[in-house]
This record gives C-alpha cells, structure tokens and sequence, in this order.
C-alpha cells in the first residue's frame, strides 16, 4: 500500500515538473488587445462596463462569508481534531483571493486594459494557489499542503508580475500565468482521483468543476451569448458561474465529516 501511494506520489511530482519545464518550450505568448473588447460595454446609473462590473458582487459575498468560516474554524476548532486548525489556512488563503477578486475585476473593468488587468488577475493566481494547497494538505499531506502554501502563493503572484512587466517593455509573456491557471485544472482531478478523501461528500467537487467549466464555457462564447437577447453577455455569465463554483466550494467545506486517514469509502 505504501509502494502505491508512493508510485502515485511519483507520478504528480513527475508531470508537474515535466509541465513546468515544457513552458519554456513554448515561445512567448503577449497579450490579445482583443482581450479587452467584452460584448456588454452598456452603460447603467453613469457606470461604463455596468453588468461586468455589477456581475462581480457574488464573488464579494461568497468570498467574504468563507473568510468568515475559515476563520472561525481555525480559531474554533469545531471538528476537535489537530488537525482541524491547520487544514484551514489554505481555504483562508482561497476565499481571501476570491474576496479580492470582486474588487480586482470590478477595477478592471471600469476601464479594460492591460494595467488594470494585472488587478484583476493578481487575486486570481491567489486563489488557483491556496486551492491547490488546500487539496494537497487534504488529499496527500497536510504537512506538504501546508509547507507548498506560501511558495505556491509566489508562484502565483510571481506569474502575474513577470507578465505585468514584461508588458511593460513590450515583450509580453503570458506563459507562466497560464500555467498557474490551467495547469491545477488538470493536476487537482489527477489527485483526487489517486488519493483518497479524509472527509465526506467528495464529490462535491464535481459540482465546483462542473460550474467552473461552464464559466470558462461562457467567457469564451461571450459575444455569442450575449447576442441571444442582449440581456446578459457570457463574460457577466461567467463571473456569476465561477462565485457558484466558489460556494459550492464553501457548501462542501461546510458540511463533511472527518472519516479518518484512510477515507474514500464513505465519500458521498
């Protein structure tokens, strides 16, 4: 049992390296100005941008009220585990990031350019990072969870800087912060699949994807959705989608119960 956990430990620590090291393959990637060109620029009550803007209120409340829960579970210790405090710090990290993010889109889109974008997806990286540390100090250790948190946070918040500067001295690289994005997309599936869950209702994490991908789904058909009715554009959609992803993470986090180290069985 313990050769497999650790072929399965291998195998993470391999690809991630691997896809770390295949982004220095890839030629720099700058930043579409087309980026910034969004389906819905009404203008509502003198706001520009209004239902983008509007549509980052969700993010604020979700993020706020898990802040909240993540702090009264580490100062509490509700589950009477010693554990309990500890796994917390990263959701804390999650819901900071997310809480941010309403205030860092709503900036942004005020006024889209490649300036106020960097505020929109600094706490971006924040969350994708704790999250990630959050399912490794779960899923695999809480000591190596816990011990990857602030360097992921780096990471994260690096990836954003280096593409902020260097579009600024006109060679834009995006490739590092889409790494940060997209790659937990990949790795977080790949280790709930190969390690099992400590806590009940594991498979609300299929809901937090489901809902994110949908969101991923609407930026991109933006335009198009917003073209059915001229109510609402795909990206409004889209922010709207990923704060229910985010609640739906806080609805899991809320609800479990402890099964024990070696879990899985009960997960439901």
């Amino acid at each position: 049992m313990r050769k497999n956990y650790r072929l399965r430990l291998l195998f993470i620590a391999g690809l991630s390296f691997a896809v770390i090291l295949s982004t220095f393959l890839f030629p720099t990637i700058p930043q579409d100005t087309k980026y910034h060109q969004f389906a819905d620029q009404r203008l509502f009550l003198g706001i520009p941008n209004f239902f983008n803007i509007f549509s980052n209120v969700p993010f604020v409340l979700v993020g706020g009220f898990g802040l909240w829960f993540s702090v009264r579970r580490i100062f509490s210790n509700i589950d009477n585990l010693p554990e309990s405090r500890r796994i917390y710090l990263p959701y804390l990290g999650f819901f900071i990031g997310v809480f941010l993010i309403g205030f860092g889109s709503a900036y942004y889109h005020l006024a889209p350019d490649n300036n106020r974008l960097f505020w929109d997806r600094l706490p971006m990286t924040i969350a994708f990072m704790s999250f990630l540390s959050a399912i490794i100090a779960e899923r695999i250790s809480l000591r190596t969870g816990l011990a990857l948190f602030l360097p992921l946070l780096i990471l994260g918040i690096g990836s954003t800087v280096y593409w902020d500067l260097s579009e600024k001295v006109g060679r834009g690289d995006l490739r590092f912060y889409i790494l940060v994005q997209f790659y937990p997309l990949l790795l977080i599936p790949l280790i709930l699949f190969h390690f099992p869950s400590k806590y009940t209702r594991a498979w609300d994490m299929a809901g937090v994807f489901i809902f994110y991908a949908l969101a991923i789904a609407s930026e991109v058909l933006d335009h198009h959705i917003f073209s059915l009715g001229y109510l609402v554009s795909g990206h409004s959609a889209k922010h709207f989608l990923a704060a229910l992803a985010v609640y739906w993470v806080l609805r899991m986090i809320r609800k479990r119960k402890y099964l024990g180290v070696k879990g899985g069985s009960g997960d439901g």
